[in-house]
């Protein structure tokens, strides 16, 4: 494995600056680490070596003549494959879109380009984001980079791989329900859900609108946070999109790194996120952390939310009612492949064969359930109640923040589990994204960063922060913090601890 590609996003960025080394040899180094392990791992769907490497010479010719350049540039970075890209196939994971390249980019991804980071690759995902394995996904599963029979998580399981098995430094995700940080847990790396609105979402192939959010994933928080200021702003394209003033989030993870930060922050814990089906080892480095915090100076307070309970089913009836809206489009007509009854037939008949078709089990489940919930004489009894309570769970955030700075819980109740094991019962992970959805429920910021491993698995422990609306660099400072003495107790950084994956094809990858 190259030396480049197991280096910190903040640290190739500096090495670049001073042209200690070539944007054309960071991004090499990284393609040949696909070539060399993503058999092993699926976490890409494409790539497109001639465009990136250009890329790259163009970033090195503009350094060379003195061109002052963003602090990234240079850096590849992974793409999720929910963000439309003009240089390489745009899928979100579904056989409906097979092939379909876009006009434009995403914001997000034009933003990355502008500040000059160079995509090298689309990352793999559940089927228009709906799950949380990468199982869902039309061109095959993802593997954890930790154990190869393991999920990474989903549904952005392929860029949380991809930067957990060092194939990239950096990379784009969008979290739903929690699919930046439920993979970042899961795979020992970070990932944050911006306040909803602040990054754009133009470009982002919808699942479920209201609840969508593009955001970063890294293997540290200030590389996280660095791209995070990259994408974030104010976007005329997305109608939800913020028209605010962020502070330099990065700015904030290096407050955290170097001060004494956490003394006196007051961490929520709210005990319905404290399941009853809590992994051992996951309870057990989440009662290490808040110990760390509470050594450093900070306060933890039991917090009641009564109304968390509810946050699975109202997230279940909120997302597939969405999701039936905005995947309507794909009806062989407007968007997507078509499939043609043998003999022809009408339109109908079409627009049937093409979804059953184009679409997996799990996208139909959702579809279904969705159309149901908003039909005549249902709507007000599931979407509308689930709205409801959608309410009632932002009223508890509310009261909780006045009590409290941030909200800790553990990123999901278990460690990764087995490829195939919740195959024949979707709830189980519909379930493992309890501690996650009520952020997206109320548009708050999140951050999910490792705490640990679990002793019963050998599998990374994520550590969830949450935060009020608009303080998102309130999450990057305390996660920096949290990180900083995460290291000194092991003697190293975290993802230092992560597998070679050297000549793995099965099972646990070499260490």
């Amino acid at each position: 494995m190259s030396e480049l590609t197991r280096m910190t996003a903040a640290d190739l960025a500096a090495k670049l600056t001073a042209r200690e080394v070539s944007s054309e040899e960071a991004v090499r180094a990284h393609l040949d680490r696909i070539a060399e392990v993503d058999a092993s791992i699926g976490a890409f769907l494409a790539t497109n070596a001639e465009a990136s490497v250009a890329a790259a010479r163009d970033i090195d010719s503009r350094r060379a003549a003195g061109e002052e350049l963003g602090e990234l540039a240079g850096v590849p970075l992974a793409v999720k494959d929910v963000l439309v890209t003009t240089d390489m196939p745009s899928t979100s994971g579904s056989r409906i879109l097979e092939g379909y390249m876009s006009p434009f980019d995403a914001t997000p991804v034009a933003k990355a380009r502008a500040a000059g980071l160079i995509s090298i690759g689309k990352t793999n995902m559940d089927e228009f984001a709906m799950g949380s394995s990468t199982e869902n996904s039309a061109y095959g599963p993802t593997n954890n980079p930790w154990q190869l029979d393991r999920v990474p998580g989903g549904s952005g399981g392929g860029s949380a791989a991809a930067v957990g098995a060092f194939e990239a430094p950096l990379a784009l995700g969008s979290d739903t329900g929690g699919s930046i940080r439920q993979p970042a847990a899961l795979t020992g790396t970070v990932g944050a859900k911006p306040t909803y609105g602040g990054v754009s979402r133009y470009g982002a192939i919808a699942l479920a609108s209201s609840l969508d959010q593009v955001g970063p994933c890294a293997r540290t928080v200030l590389d996280t946070a660095l791209l995070h200021d990259v994408i974030a702003g104010h976007d005329h394209h997305d109608s939800t999109s913020l028209d605010f003033a962020w502070p330099s989030m990065a700015a904030a993870a290096r407050e955290g790194t170097a001060g004494d930060s956490l003394r006196g922050l007051r961490v929520g814990v709210v005990k319905q996120l404290m399941l009853d089906g809590v992994q051992p080892g996951v309870k057990a480095r989440f009662e290490e952390a808040l110990a760390l915090l509470a050594a450093q100076g900070a306060e933890i307070v039991e917090i009641d939310a009564p109304h968390f309970e509810y946050a699975v089913a109202a997230y279940y009836l909120i997302l597939p009612a969405e999701a039936s809206s905005n995947l309507a489009k794909y009806d062989s007509v407007r968007f997507g492949m078509r499939v043609t009854p043998q003999g022809g037939g009408t339109v109908e008949n079409v627009m049937s064969a093409t979804r059953a078709a184009g679409f997996g089990a799990e996208v139909k489940r959702r579809i279904i359930l969705g159309t149901y919930a908003l039909s005549a004489g249902y709507y007000d009894a599931y979407y509308g109640s689930a709205q409801k309570v959608r309410t009632l769970i932002q009223r508890d955030f509310a009261s909780a923040f006045e009590q409290v700075d941030v909200i800790a819980s553990p990123t999901t109740p278990t460690t990764a589990w087995k490829l195939g094991e919740h195959g024949a019962d979707p709830m189980q992970d519909y379930l493992n994204d309890a501690t996650t959805i009520p952020a997206n429920l109320a548009g708050i910021p999140g951050l999910s960063l490792p705490m640990g491993i679990a002793p019963e698995d050998g599998l990374p422990v994520g550590l969830q922060l949450m935060a009020p609306a608009f303080e998102d660099a309130r999450l990057y400072r305390a996660g920096a913090a949290i990180e900083r003495l995460i290291e000194e107790r092991d003697g190293k950084p975290f993802w230092a601890q992560a597998p070679s994956l050297a000549n793995a094809t099965t099972g646990k990858a070499a260490r």
